[in-house]
């Protein structure tokens, strides 16, 4: 699941930086470019460095303020490179949704020695348990999720042709089917027997849905991912494990419980209401979905999120990355399996 660790120039590095600053010129066809690095908080797979440059000549002169995305020092297979990453954001940003705007893409930087790219800093809070904490006190709370709805359902508009993305996955078989074959086919590499994920993994065979047309999803459309400016959306961020299915997906994963932090009892997502959230996005143009429809996404999206938990676990215990974080993910499956529990607990089977 993870590729090995490796040595990579890093932006802590002055001498890095100013190198930076002179390829960044020669590729933006600037005179002269100074810019200070700072790195950004999260990015367990990815990394996120804040620029602020200050351009003399060339495309984007004058004081300029940037995202640079590029890669950790581990990587998880599920996850595009950084170019087709850079791809899908020019086509959802064309699409209406409210993402940052990609700027310039580096597939082989002489400086970095790993592939980067440029997109514009947008403003905003993306931490979830300071988000969801206030969502109650929010002056327009329904004012956010509707945003949410709608740039939602303008990304769930892209199909397979549409999109113009051949790179990304597109399921052969329904994506539920597939999405448990492909869990099940971890928990039997496993020493350690996981009972409740089997269970869960059963319950979904059992109790599956209709498959939607193809559409493209965002796979991580969650609290935590997006940035809020004064009680709106400002962006959706991480667009890494971007790919085609059923767009019911999002709205699970968006809808779990793992996701609402300080505020469990606001189903969509630790800001509101799930039947508003749903309405507005049906109203934006997406699928008219129940919530009790979702109760079978929400299983899948525990049990996904369970499964992401031990193989970041592993990433640690084998000794490949030493993490505080990726050992606290690991704890976190009692958590999940509880919930799986809740979910389907009395629930047909």
């Amino acid at each position: 699941m993870t590729t090995e660790p490796k040595r990579v120039a890093s932006l802590d590095d002055p001498t890095v930086c100013a190198a930076l600053s002179d390829e960044l010129a020669g590729q933006l066809g600037a005179r002269n470019l100074t810019l200070t690095a700072t790195r950004l908080s999260g990015g367990a797979i990815q990394e996120n460095w804040e620029l602020h440059a200050s351009v003399d000549g060339g495309q984007l002169q004058g004081h300029q303020r940037w995202v640079l995305r590029t890669d950790a020092l581990s990587s998880v297979s599920a996850s595009l490179g950084r170019s087709q990453e850079y791809a899908v954001l020019r086509r959802v940003v064309e699409a209406g949704v409210l993402a940052p705007k990609p700027l310039l893409l580096m597939e082989h930087s002489p400086t970095l020695r790993r592939p980067y790219f440029l997109m514009e800093h947008r403003s905003g809070d993306a931490a979830g348990h300071r988000l969801t904490r206030n969502a109650g006190n929010a002056a327009q709370p329904q004012r956010l999720l509707e945003d949410l709805a709608q740039s939602l359902a303008r990304l769930h508009q892209l199909t397979p042709e549409s999109a113009d993305l051949s790179f990304l996955h597109v399921p052969t078989l329904p994506p539920t089917v597939e999405a448990i074959a492909h869990y099940r086919r971890f928990l039997d590499t496993l020493t350690e027997p996981q009972p409740v994920l089997e269970w869960g993994l059963r319950w979904c065979e059992l109790n599956l849905q209709e498959p939607l047309p193809l559409r493209m999803i965002h796979r991580d459309f969650r609290t935590g991912n997006y940035l809020v400016e004064q009680g709106r959306l400002s962006a959706i961020l991480d667009w890494e494990f971007a790919s085609f299915g059923d767009p019911r997906e999002d709205l699970g994963w968006f809808s779990a419980r793992c996701w609402r932090f300080a505020a469990p009892e606001c189903e969509a997502g630790g800001i509101g209401s799930l039947n508003d959230f749903l309405k507005a996005y049906a109203k934006a143009g997406g699928v008219s979905v129940s919530a009790d429809e979702l109760v079978f996404w929400q299983v899948l999206a525990h049990i996904r999120w369970g499964v992401i938990a031990l193989q970041q676990a592993q990433r640690h215990l084998s000794g490949q990355e030493r993490s505080l974080e990726l050992a606290l993910t690991g704890r976190m499956l009692p958590e999940l399996e509880i919930e799986i529990l809740h979910l389907t607990a009395g629930r047909r089977s």
